[in-house]
């Protein structure tokens, strides 16, 4: 984009490149998003980051107005399959918290040294930036939602200190904590939760998304496929618990105009990212509508569809080793009795969301593909190879090529897998790269 078109895009204040890009502006030493309403500064004043840890890096502070932070992500990461992308979904997941930037090179198999210069190429930041302005994420959202004290905030969004903690917030977002948190009112009380004797933190999150969003086919879609104790929907809402690294939760869904609101009561705080980050993915919240219709509607099979139905998702899945199972079970009784055998109560029910769906260890007994996620012969994390793990699961006993698919579809957030319909026996190349879409405009047809 050369400097007159960029000038016009944000001159158009255009939401679809939220989250693509961000905007430093060297006068006031602040970033924003494209779509920032503040007075637009010279182009000689502006720098582009690919990152908000970019920006945070070269040290540009978030527009307190636009909170260019809590931006949707880039639809680049749901296409890309590369190590970058790898990477970047294993940051999201709270990887780097969990296990250090080693732990994360050695899941990707890269040294230390060769994972921070892809990083710093593809993104202007190394990993440990890149998780520390998710860190600081986490800790504003709850500083602002929920009443925990700011020592207690700090460890919960993964700081080794507090010390540490104040100087990250006061140089990202050019306030104390103290400050973020007198911004708003009305913290909802921390109080007893769904694991018997602990403490849950109830968080109201906000996430964003680049519209339209077809909210309601999300939510239809979602509610058809719920495994009953573990999951309910209806009519402009979807609920589930969660098991997260360090704990459980339970997760609320609701439509909220232009944001989903995002209701989640958590035992254990330092889930609150993984857990916004798996809601996103179910979601498939960080896609960009417009860009994969330009694509479909010039499709003359495609086209009445996409401009019947604006807007539609494909939405992958908060576990993945959890879909895997269900898809080989298949929706219906099987299903219900796996989790009403080894399905883990809920303490305290959250609507007809009663039970954790079994761990992978339970099931190893019953179902081929949970024995091989627990011997490590399959692996579907966050950051699995796509082309790798679908290799992995042909292997798996019972598992077909449609299967297969469909899992890594949704279980892996794939963007571009194509399964054969009764309308059509194969995917045209003008589909390509955006194929689950495709299919999933198909469905809504049927």
């Amino acid at each position: 984009m050369d400097a007159d078109n960029l000038y016009a895009v944000l001159r158009s204040r255009d939401r679809r490149f939220d989250g693509r890009f961000f905007v430093g502006v060297v006068t006031t030493g602040v970033y924003c998003r494209p779509s920032c309403p503040a007075a637009m500064p010279k182009p000689e004043n502006l720098r582009l980051y690919p990152s908000a840890a970019a920006a945070q890096q070269a040290g540009h502070r978030a527009c307190k107005r636009c909170r260019p932070d809590a931006a949707p992500g880039s639809p680049d990461w749901n296409l890309r399959a590369d190590v970058a992308g790898r990477a970047m979904r294993l940051i999201a997941d709270g990887l780097v918290d969990r296990e250090g930037v080693s732990g994360l090179a050695a899941r990707l198999g890269y040294s230390e040294r060769q994972l921070h210069r892809l990083l710093l190429a593809e993104l202007g930041a190394g990993p440990q930036a890149l998780a520390r302005a998710q860190r600081a994420q986490t800790a504003r959202v709850l500083l602002e939602s929920t009443g925990l004290g700011a020592g207690e905030v700090a460890f919960a969004a993964g700081f080794a200190s507090i010390r540490q903690f104040n100087q990250t917030i006061r140089q990202l977002y050019g306030l104390t904590p103290t400050d973020l948190r007198s911004r708003t009112s009305g913290h909802p009380a921390t109080e007893r939760g769904f694991v018997e004797g602990s403490r849950a933190v109830r968080v109201e999150v906000r996430l964003a998304y680049r519209p339209p969003l077809d909210a309601e086919a999300l939510f239809t879609y979602l509610a058809a496929r719920a495994v009953p104790g573990v999951e309910e929907g209806g009519a402009g809402f979807y609920r589930r618990s969660l098991r997260l690294p360090y704990g459980t939760a339970v997760v609320g869904v609701t439509d909220g105009g232009d944001h989903m609101r995002c209701e989640l009561l958590l035992a254990d705080v330092r889930d609150l990212a993984v857990a916004v980050r798996r809601c996103r993915v179910l979601l498939d919240l960080d896609a960009d509508p417009r860009e994969i219709e330009e694509v479909l509607g010039a499709d003359p099979v495609l086209a009445p569809l996409v401009t019947a139905r604006p807007g539609l998702r494909a939405p992958g899945h908060v576990d993945p080793a959890e879909l895997a199972v269900r898809a080989m079970c298949g929706p219906g009784k099987e299903l219900a009795e796996l989790v009403e055998r080894f399905g883990e109560p809920l303490g305290s029910p959250a609507g007809a969301v009663t039970h954790l769906f079994p761990p992978m260890a339970a099931l190893a007994d019953v179902v081929p593909i949970a024995e091989a996620l627990v011997t490590g012969r399959l692996t579907l994390d966050p950051g699995a190879d796509r082309d790798e793990a679908e290799r992995q699961l042909r292997a798996v006993p019972g598992v077909d090529e449609r299967t297969a698919a469909y899992i890594r579809m949704r279980a892996l957030a794939d963007p571009d897998v194509f399964l054969p319909t009764q309308q059509v026996r194969q995917a045209p190349a003008s589909w390509r790269p955006w194929r689950s879409y495709a299919l999933h405009h198909l469905w809504a047809a049927a």
